[in-house]
């Protein structure tokens, strides 16, 4: 089958890899009809991610029809179309049950790889390194799915690919990082980054009862997607100074709950940029954030990284909430909205193109050529 696989820096090529086949009994296979390009894939592309091999096959946010299930598969059968998480998850270890599932125990069979690295292990991710799992990821023409009874969320309705696609990762993803910002009914929430995390953090910080949503970042048509879908206040942060105007905008208390939607290789001033984990975001939201406020990091970050205001943020008493997301806790309430037509995910696509045409779009997609957002590939 053809397959999206990475061959070091910059290096994604589309290789014919063997077939997945059922390993364990709670596994499935599915036939992928959508799957995208996140930009935590970007962190990969750019070498920045240890423990990837060359020919590991990419992506994690996957969506398609059963073609096969293991004979201990209770909630899947053939031809059921499905979205799958980016998270891999038992459902029955301690952190499952209490719906932790990006924390789960047993889902990383190279768990002892990202325990000398973090002092404990994460769950297994598609995709995303050895570290991680070393699972094939999505970007391809099928995949196997782990614990497969976890996770993958049947879609019944005959709403288009595009709409239901996202509940694999950057939904979720947003919406956890909202809800991890303690909002309250009457805020003002400041996301920092309007990719699509950022977009759907936006969306997700209106759903929980922000009065006011202000969204950071320097390119053109991220910012009025911002304003657009999210009814956001916007400030390009090369046009002026980030923490002068929320002060004004907020009479000198700053934003009750401030969002990392950057994660790793964020840009600072005039796009000065080195290494991966860079500290532009974390220092500003650090300055910015009220008192007392929270600071959600939904962006995906790395190893370590200096110049992080440890002494600002705990002076002035911040709560922090981090964490990949659980996505199997939010795809059943996010789908019903969805359903409902509170949302459409699709409007963060602005292009959709073959799988044969990824690796060009990897690089269309980390330069933001083209007005590119967000990328949708049809194997």
């Amino acid at each position: 089958m053809k397959a999206l696989t990475w061959h070091g820096e910059e290096d994604v090529r589309v290789d014919d890899v063997p077939e997945p086949e059922i390993e364990n009994p709670t596994d499935a296979v599915i036939d992928i009809t959508a799957t995208a390009i996140c930009g935590s894939d970007l962190h990969l592309y750019d070498g920045y991610m240890p423990s990837m091999q060359e020919g590991d096959v990419l992506g994690h946010e996957p969506m398609g029809e059963v073609i096969e299930v293991g004979d201990e598969v209770e909630t899947l059968e053939e031809g059921d179309r499905v979205v799958v998480p980016f998270t891999i998850s038992c459902g029955s270890c301690w952190f499952c049950e209490h719906d932790l599932y990006s924390l789960c125990d047993n889902s990383n069979p190279n768990a002892d790889v990202a325990r000398e690295a973090m002092g404990h292990s994460p769950a297994g991710l598609f995709g995303y390194s050895h570290m991680l799992g070393g699972y094939a990821g999505g970007q391809a023409e099928q995949l196997r799915v782990p614990y497969a009874d976890v996770g993958p969320i049947k879609v019944d309705s005959d709403l288009p690919d595009e709409q239901v696609l996202f509940l694999s990762d950057i939904f979720p993803t947003g919406y956890m990082g909202a809800e991890n910002a303690d909002i309250e009914e009457g805020d003002t929430v400041a996301v920092w980054g309007c990719g699509p995390v950022g977009q759907f953090a936006i969306q997700s910080a209106r759903m929980l009862g922000a009065d006011r949503v202000v969204a950071i970042d320097r390119v053109p048509e991220r910012l009025e997607m911002a304003e657009d879908h999210g009814e956001a206040e916007t400030i390009d942060y090369e046009a002026e100074d980030v923490y002068d105007r929320l002060m004004e905008m907020t009479g000198d208390r700053g934003p009750d709950g401030c969002i990392d939607a950057v994660g790793s290789e964020a840009h600072g001033l005039n796009g000065v940029s080195e290494g991966a984990d860079r500290p532009y975001v974390l220092q500003e939201a650090i300055k910015c954030c009220r008192k007392g406020g929270t600071l959600s990091m939904p962006g995906v970050y790395i190893d370590t990284m200096d110049d992080v205001p440890v002494g600002p943020l705990m002076n002035k008493g911040l709560t922090v909430k981090t964490g990949q997301t659980h996505v199997q806790r939010y795809l059943d309430p996010l789908l019903e909205r969805i359903e409902a037509g509170d949302i459409d995910p699709s409007f963060v696509v602005t292009h959709e193109e073959p799988l044969e045409n990824g690796p060009d779009l990897y690089e269309t997609f980390r330069d933001k050529d083209d007005d590119c957002i967000k990328v949708v590939l049809t194997p």
